[in-house]
């Protein structure tokens, strides 16, 4: 059975973010102030409609207690960050666990659904649906769970909370890893990244509409929706071909998306809000650290300067 408010979502404006600034860190436990988020989602709620969250822990609260402190407009997909609960051989850069790190995993990841369920109850004014875990089960994830895992923590969820329930992951693993979790899910939510799959701009919007209806077309009874497309302003040259990686590629793939989600009726999270720093490897052009339509220093990159034209002044 499909959560009755999964089949009735307004198709708005959505956007993942994640407020971390220079010197923040989740991994430190170094969060952006009160002040810091309230600045940010005013920012994002003059075009924006929808935000996304990845975690349930200090900066989720923070950014849920100025919504509703400041009253501000914006609906809320809460989710989590789920530990390793398996070692992945498939990882490219290796990460092996302990088996005591696992079980202490799971553990983790108990809490966090359990902080998950407290804030969707707490914030059922602002938090529209709920999410059990981001690319936990993808082949190449170093954070690795089991699907009957996920399954699991699912079903813990749908009987706690009234929101819809989903699991945002890339789009591969719905094909056919993930069908028994597509059936427990209110909303089957994917990622599609045409950028990491080297494909250029003009390949860019083709390839992810493909991603996405090799979803829906198998799932026809289930909301499908998007919680990740975006596209990088730099790059080292690891992943990413640098030529591929610029301000007007960012700008037209945007408007291609957001165009195509809007005349087909598709709910879709752009990725992301602001540069973070923090992400990948300490290497300034590290790709994971651009992705954002605005710099770190919450200056807007090509992409927005229409929309955002009195936050040019003195951006470069």
């Amino acid at each position: 059975m499909i959560h009755k408010n999964a089949m009735n979502m307004k198709i708005e404006n959505a956007i993942c973010y994640s407020g971390y600034r220079a010197g923040q860190n989740p991994g430190n436990k170094v969060y952006p102030s009160f002040e810091q988020v309230k600045e940010d989602l005013l920012i994002l709620a003059r075009n924006w409609k929808i935000i996304r969250l990845y975690e349930s822990d200090f900066h989720a609260e923070t950014v849920l207690k100025v919504l509703r402190s400041e009253k501000i407009d914006l609906k809320v997909m809460v989710g989590v960050c789920l530990a390793a609960e398996i070692n992945n051989e498939g990882c490219p850069w290796g990460v092996n666990h302990t088996e005591k790190a696992l079980c202490e995993n799971k553990s983790y990841n108990v809490n966090q659904i359990n902080k998950l369920i407290k804030l969707a109850n707490k914030y059922q004014d602002f938090i529209f649906s709920v999410s059990a875990g981001n690319e936990a089960t993808v082949e190449w994830t170093d954070h690795l769970v089991p699907v009957e895992t996920v399954i699991d923590y699912v079903r813990m969820i749908k009987t706690s909370v009234k929101q819809p329930v989903t699991f945002c992951e890339n789009y591969a693993p719905w094909q056919n890893k993930l069908q028994s979790l597509a059936e427990e899910v209110d909303i089957i939510s994917l990622h599609t990244y045409p950028l990491w799959e080297y494909k250029n701009i003009d390949e860019a919007l083709g390839y992810t509409q493909a991603n996405y209806y090799s979803v829906r077309d198998k799932y026809p009874h289930k909301p499908v929706i998007i919680t990740e497309a975006g596209w990088a302003t730099n790059s080292n040259g690891r992943g990413i071909p640098v030529q591929n990686a610029n301000e007007d590629s960012q700008k037209t793939y945007y408007e291609r998306l957001t165009q195509w989600s809007k005349e087909n009726g598709i709910l879709t999270f752009v990725f992301e809000a602001f540069d973070e720093e923090w992400k990948g490897s300490h290497e300034p052009l590290e790709p994971e650290k651009h992705w954002g339509l605005f710099t770190i220093d919450r200056k807007p990159k090509k992409v927005m300067h229409e929309v955002y034209a009195d936050l040019c002044l003195g951006s470069r």
